[in-house]
């Protein structure tokens, strides 16, 4: 005989294993009070007795519940059961409920061999969307690898464990303590290697990896331990993906550097421009070696391993005393007529300071033209300004598109000339305006309207509903619930009631149990005799003054039956 199913919170079917991972297992589960499939997340022991980690992965988990968004597995549900061990003691059993996703993780489809070009752009565009979606929201993902994303059977990409990567950093003081829990370090950007505070920017450098070893076969960097991988993330230049697989073009080649500056300001500011940049390869014409060299210095430096090999060479020619000189050195008369040559230029430059009046020595003042700091922190960009003796005037402004705390434009605009010691106003994102949803419920559809713009909302759909309780145009409910924070601009649907109520053909039905049924749905009846006809024990409705259908709310129906003899 089987054992009994496992139920989380009374509520969660817990049937068999689809995944495991280096901090959690995935059953396929059925949520009993919905009705529906899901995936059940549940945390690895060590973790879930970590008192801090279950705290901080709970509160991350609804962060990532309020994510809808068709790249980003929905997380449903976030809880904690209990389990008796052996010994009788009991441990915590913290879970996640999430949208089940029938396909592929996306580690798996690289593991079956190499992906043609078009198919990763495709699924890094993917990717992409989602970051953009969720950096929007404030959600910085942390842990971007092909382990995190799901390919469905449609070919779309589905990222999962948004604020799980978050709860683990959190909770891990060491790269080697954070990678043992996440698996790998080969997706981390050197800020997280470094153990530095990140932000978007982090997620777009992992998202940089994923293309990197869709494109190359396999990551850029690869160690025996996660700290030697680390060390290479912080310390190493990448080779460029066509030296590996030459049938990628020399256009991603440059996209990819791009995405795997040690820099975080060198990287795309934001997932927008990546993908962006991915776009511009299709018709885009491949860069020379020359400008991918340029590319590769400017982002990397000289290249390590050249430097070695020159630094090799020079220490081998000055030691082999083999090698003979084949031309004599310069002439004494010449090294003789040189150092004449620069005391003559010395006293010259002497003379012309000793001369010199002290008018002149004052320097014109000169333009400075406004950098583009767009994308940059303040902080940053502010430190920019100030090295071209221009002051930043700081104005916080609401924007959807620039993560917060980061630059949006500045007055004057980048690229104008400006005087010294300017004040330049410098526009900085506070992120997404978000709105309080009012109530809405029992207000009149014209009274919602204005709530709703009153709030800095919009009116979406209205659906019209019959209800015997309202008048016409009360707003029954609403999509959102009140007191919800929410995007300033989002459409609110409605449900509002029609101020009609459907009544049955009650003919034949007696008049007793047509009265009742009639009442219920609000309208108001009286009857009538009919002594032309002969009646029936108990009386039943012969003729109703109102046809079956729609009637307005409250309405007056007359009911006849026969009552002669």
């Amino acid at each position: 005989m089987s054992a009994e199913p496992r139920i989380l919170s009374g509520r969660y079917r817990v049937d068999e294993t689809i995944g495991r991972g280096g901090m959690a297992v995935v059953y396929r589960g059925y949520d009993m009070t919905l009705g529906r499939d899901v995936a059940i997340k549940v945390l690895d022991r060590d973790l879930a007795g970590d008192n801090a980690f279950r705290t901080r992965f709970r509160l991350e988990a609804q962060a990532a519940s309020r994510m809808a968004h068709p790249a980003i597995v929905r997380v449903f549900d976030a809880g904690e059961d209990s389990e008796t061990q052996p010994d009788g003691s009991v441990r915590p059993v913290p879970f996640i409920v999430m949208e089940l996703v029938e396909g592929s993780l996306l580690k798996d489809i690289i593991a079956d061999g190499p992906v043609p070009v078009d198919d990763a752009v495709r699924y890094v565009d993917g990717i992409l969307e989602a970051l953009e979606y969720s950096h929007r929201a404030g959600v910085v993902h942390r842990d971007i690898k092909p382990g995190n994303v799901m390919v469905t059977e449609a070919g779309q990409i589905k990222v999962m464990d948004f604020g799980i990567a978050r709860a683990v950093s959190d909770s891990s003081s060491t790269v080697a303590e954070t990678t043992a829990i996440l698996g790998t370090a080969a997706y981390f950007s050197p800020e997280q290697a470094k153990g530095e505070p990140v932000d978007a920017r982090a997620d777009l450098y992992s998202a940089g990896v994923v293309l990197y070893e869709l494109l190359a076969g396999r990551t850029p960097f690869r160690g025996e331990t996660p700290v030697a991988v680390a060390y290479q993330h912080v310390s190493e230049a990448p080779v460029a993906p066509s030296e590996i697989n030459e049938s990628v073009p020399r256009a991603l080649d440059a996209v990819a550097l791009r995405a795997l500056a040690k820099d975080p300001f060198q990287r795309y500011q934001d997932a927008a421009g990546f993908r962006d940049a991915l776009d511009a390869t299709i018709d885009g014409k491949d860069p020379s070696k020359r400008q991918m060299g340029a590319l590769t210095s400017e982002l990397y430096g000289p290249n390590p391993r050249q430097a070695a090999e020159t630094a090799r060479s020079l220490r081998q020619l000055s030691t082999d005393t083999t090698m003979k000189r084949t031309q004599a050195g310069p002439p004494v008369a010449w090294i003789w007529a040189g150092v004449a040559l620069i005391a003559v230029l010395l006293i010259a430059v002497l003379f012309w300071v000793l001369t010199i009046r002290p008018g002149e020595s004052e320097v014109p003042s000169i333009a400075r033209i406004v950098p583009d700091v767009s994308g940059m922190t303040y902080e940053r960009a502010a430190q920019a300004l100030g090295e071209e003796d221009l002051i930043a005037i700081r104005i916080d402004e609401p924007d959807g598109d620039v993560a917060p705390g980061n630059v949006i434009r500045t007055d004057p605009s980048s690229g104008e000339s400006v005087t010294p010691e300017q004040e330049i106003r410098v526009y900085v994102s506070t992120g997404q305006e978000m709105s309080t949803v009012p109530v809405l419920e029992g207000l009149g559809q014209d009274a919602a309207t204005t709530a709703l713009e009153d709030a800095g909302l919009t009116l979406g759909t209205v659906t019209q509903r019959n209800d015997a309780s309202l008048s016409a145009g009360i707003v029954i409910s609403a999509d959102q619930t009140s007191g919800r924070e929410i995007p300033t601009g989002t459409a609110v649907n409605l449900i509002v009631a029609s101020g009609l109520v459907t009544i049955q053909d009650v003919t034949g039905y007696t008049v007793e149990g047509a009265t009742r049924e009639l009442e219920d749905v609000g309208l108001t009846v009286t009857t009538k005799e009919d002594p032309t006809c002969v009646g029936d024990a108990p009386p039943t409705v012969r003729a109703q003054s109102l046809p079956p259908g729609d009637v307005p709310v409250h309405s007056a129906i007359e009911l006849s039956y026969c009552s002669g003899s």
